[in-house]
């Protein structure tokens, strides 16, 4: 893809600036848009379990297509599927859907403040219920986000936080969040 991956884009000073709010919140609605076909729109489920802005990738337009499907894991409708490898706040080891939208909650979180947000993740999940404020996770690179963007961005950072709960069943579906986001 022309662009590379949203990984290196965020960690690149001067491409980063040229990603505006607008592009950040389209790259946002596109990997929602991949993951819910992935997850509801196939006969045979299909879970990414490596969503990450490494593997996102950008094309001319900045659109997003998910790329690296090494790990991916098909979903039979009859059997379990599991893993050790998943989601560090699961209590659970069974592969699900569930897993791609606590990762999707993770990048929407990467894309507004511009890096990883380990820190804030690790924080997020010792204090539950705990609200964020736009301003204070907004990548300071480029300007403050202002009208519908800052709305939508607004909106994300609570589908975020949805998908960040600590037990995968509270968490939203990528359906939801897709049509949330249209």
């Amino acid at each position: 893809m022309e662009k590379g991956s949203l990984n290196k884009l965020l960690a690149n000073e001067e491409e980063a600036k040229q990603l505006t709010w607008t592009k950040r919140i389209n790259i946002v609605k596109g990997v929602a848009h991949a993951l819910s076909y992935m997850h509801h729109d196939r006969s045979t489920p299909i879970v990414h379990r490596d969503i990450s802005s490494g593997n996102i990738l950008l094309d001319n337009d900045y659109t997003a297509k998910i790329s690296d499907f090494g790990t991916a894991k098909l979903l039979k409708t009859d059997s379990s599927n599991w893993s050790p490898l998943l989601e560090p706040t699961a209590t659970s080891l069974q592969v699900t859907e569930k897993c791609d939208v606590y990762s999707f909650g993770v990048l929407i979180l990467e894309v507004i403040k511009g890096k990883h947000p380990g820190d804030l993740v690790s924080s997020l999940s010792s204090s539950p219920g705990e609200t964020l404020s736009l301003r204070s996770i907004s990548d300071e690179r480029i300007p403050e986000p202002r009208g519908q963007n800052r709305e939508k961005l607004m909106k994300m950072v609570e589908v975020a936080l949805s998908c960040l709960q600590a037990d995968p069943q509270s968490r939203p579906t990528m359906l939801s969040i897709s049509t949330s986001f249209s």
